[in-house]
């Protein structure tokens, strides 16, 4: 599974908490592209309620990792 920022924005406005099959219908009903399915497909636990996409991507970036202090530079 290979996630990326673009392929996960995707999936931001999903009805979470999901499970697999609402997110793969979530992103075919959107039009998200084919990496996203087959991401979604790779899943393999079926029964898995997920609560974010932090569920599905471990290494999902938070918003603090973009956090920018103008003063610390």
């Amino acid at each position: 599974m290979i996630w990326t920022l673009e392929l996960a924005s995707k999936l931001e406005d999903a009805p979470w908490p999901a499970t697999k099959e609402e997110l793969l219908d979530y992103a075919t009903r959107t039009g998200a592209p084919i990496e996203v399915i087959e991401n979604l497909q790779e899943i393999e636990d079926e029964d898995e309620i997920f609560e974010s996409i932090e569920d599905i991507w471990l290494d999902y970036p938070s918003k603090d990792d973009f956090f920018f202090n103008e003063e610390e530079y």
